[in-house]
């Protein structure tokens, strides 16, 4: 027994040699198996990237208030300047994992937005809370919302420029969805540029663009400037929908199956904690406000966070649904039909050519059993199905089980 301690065993061995005895694992050989650490995380300090947007905070509040550490591993969020330099760290192995937009991960998967690597998502980092910000110039001629906006573009005619994150991300999806069900074709009837989210507001005050989709806070920091209103909230399109991601490559994974749990596990306790009072989201707000993490004022970000908004002409409104990180779990179990839609926005606009295996694709990205042994670790409920459904706001429902019909249905398209 004493060299058994000595060696590690990894769970798969111990299990072998219980099956080659015919016999049940014994309560000794248990405990050897604990004390050889067939739990412990494979790699103990790991890089997490992150984009200076709100919904970092769990990232950053897990390495901040210690619940990495409660797990076994350290986390150390590195700041990155664009969504593409996020992917190119992760595909090369610079950081170990990234708070990453939900389409990203899926396009890095399937070859269409750069280099081609089996690609992991662990967890759903957060439900809502990005918009679609005008110029200030749009909404002085009426422009102030969707129809407003339609009606602009139809009787003045010029080129209008947009903004997105990345080509296969999240914002790009909200704000073509958005454009699309108001009767504005984003290929063709517009100029859509991509912009990293902290360069945003600066682009519109010198006229690059005249609107964008972006994560908070630079929405409500474009008010604070007075040089942009907010037309619509992305809850608005999609209520409770996905939106950055744990990320991370299947290699990884595969070769560090208890880091992956144990990261999970630490985010979603800090997840849990940012809910759970709206002192702690405050604290959070403090927090994430810092150079080191999103860099603005506190004011930019705390509003939002607590669902206060503005638009930016005088109307507010307290919103139930803006950002949410835990909602009793609800917010971060990886659903196969949250990836899956991705994959037919990104069909609708031509960024994929053929119907992929859209279930498939999915289930090879999309973690289930290592979140579920996260969540089972940090007592978060789990759902009783690997799908869900969702009206979206042109009152089509998204239910994961006709993707190829859903792609394939809209009028607006590439």
């Amino acid at each position: 027994m004493t060299d058994l301690l000595s060696t590690k065993l990894s769970r798969r061995t111990i299990l072998q040699t219980a099956a080659v005895g015919a016999v049940g694992i014994s309560p000794a050989l248990r405990a050897v198996a604990y004390a050889a650490g067939s739990d412990k995380p494979e790699k103990e300090e790991v890089k997490i990237g992150f984009i200076p947007l709100t919904d970092c905070a769990s990232v950053v509040m897990a390495s901040v208030l210690g619940f990495d550490k409660k797990y076994g591993v350290k986390i150390i969020p590195t700041k990155e300047a664009s969504w593409a330099g996020v992917r190119d760290k992760l595909v090369n192995g610079e950081l170990d994992f990234a708070h990453a937009l939900y389409g990203m991960i899926y396009g890095v998967h399937l070859g269409v937005s750069g280099p081609k690597k089996d690609m992991a998502v662990m967890m759903t980092l957060n439900n809502n809370g990005q918009a679609i910000t005008l110029s200030k110039k749009l909404a002085e001629k009426g422009a102030v919302d969707g129809p407003g906006l339609a009606k602009l573009m139809a009787s003045e005619k010029r080129e209008y420029t947009f903004a997105q994150t990345f080509p296969t991300g999240t914002h790009a999806m909200w704000l073509y969805y958005w454009m699309a069900a108001n009767g504005i074709n984003p290929l063709s009837d517009a100029k859509v540029i991509t912009v990293p989210p902290p360069q945003m507001v600066a682009n519109m005050r010198v006229g690059n663009m005249d609107g964008y989709c972006v994560g908070e806070p630079w929405n409500h920091r474009a008010i604070i400037d007075g040089i942009g209103i907010t037309a619509a909230t992305t809850q608005d399109i999609w209520k409770d929908h996905p939106e950055k991601v744990l990320g991370t490559t299947a290699e990884f994974v595969k070769k560090n199956p208890n880091t992956a749990r144990a990261v999970t596990a630490a985010i979603l306790e800090a997840s849990q904690w940012i809910d759970a009072s709206l002192a702690n989201k405050n604290k959070m707000a403090d927090t994430i406000a810092d150079k080191s993490y999103v860099n603005t004022s506190v004011d930019a970000i705390n509003q939002r966070i607590l669902g206060r908004y503005q638009n930016g002409m005088g109307k507010t409104w307290d919103d139930p649904n803006s950002m949410k990180f835990f909602n009793d779990g609800a917010v971060n179990f990886p659903y196969l039909s949250d990836g899956m839609w991705f994959l037919t926005q990104h069909k609708r606009w031509g960024l994929l050519k053929d119907h992929p295996d859209y279930l498939a694709v999915a289930k090879q990205i999309n973690q289930t059993a290592i979140y579920k042994e996260a969540a089972a670790a940090t007592k978060t409920p789990v759902p009783k199905s690997d799908m869900r459904t969702s009206k979206l706001m042109d009152g089509v429902v998204w239910d994961g089980k006709d993707p190829k019909k859903y792609a394939d249905s809209f009028k607006v398209h590439a």
